[in-house]
């Protein structure tokens, strides 16, 4: 998403965090490392942190790969919360309500399949975020 926004030139904030915590400090799966390699990304350097709830506060969006996660925020987000949720492939079109299918336990094609989804559900929000910058 920080990717794809920059070659938009579209100025905004991008993170990323988990709902569990069991990656907390570790970097990425080594077969992503080397899916976003082969796709120009260098993700090696990043490291996993668990959503928060001041996070709601800071972000206008908090957008979910699927609908469990989705589920988590819902029920962690505080009555306060600025953050608008979604699915990541509801911003797809034809793709509304559908997950990323989870490419950990399976083979690494499941880390390309993954990885065409979230660039359908970024190109999706970044085109709706352009919009709206443009109002």
């Amino acid at each position: 998403m920080r990717a794809a926004a920059e070659r938009a030139e579209l100025p905004i904030e991008v993170d990323s965090a988990g709902t569990g915590d069991w990656h907390i400090g570790k970097a990425p799966d080594p077969r992503a490392i080397a899916t976003a390699r082969r796709h120009g990304l260098d993700i090696s350097g990043l490291r996993a942190r668990q959503v928060g709830v001041a996070d709601f506060r800071a972000f206008d969006r908090l957008v979910a790969l699927d609908r469990s996660n989705l589920d988590v925020l819902r029920n962690l987000a505080p009555g306060d919360r600025r953050a608008e949720l979604s699915l990541l492939l509801d911003h797809a079109a034809g793709r509304q309500g559908q997950d990323v299918a989870d490419p950990y336990f399976g083979a690494d094609e499941g880390f390309e399949q993954a990885w065409r989804d979230i660039c359908a559900g970024v190109d999706g929000l970044l085109a709706e975020l352009a919009g709206q910058a443009s109002l």
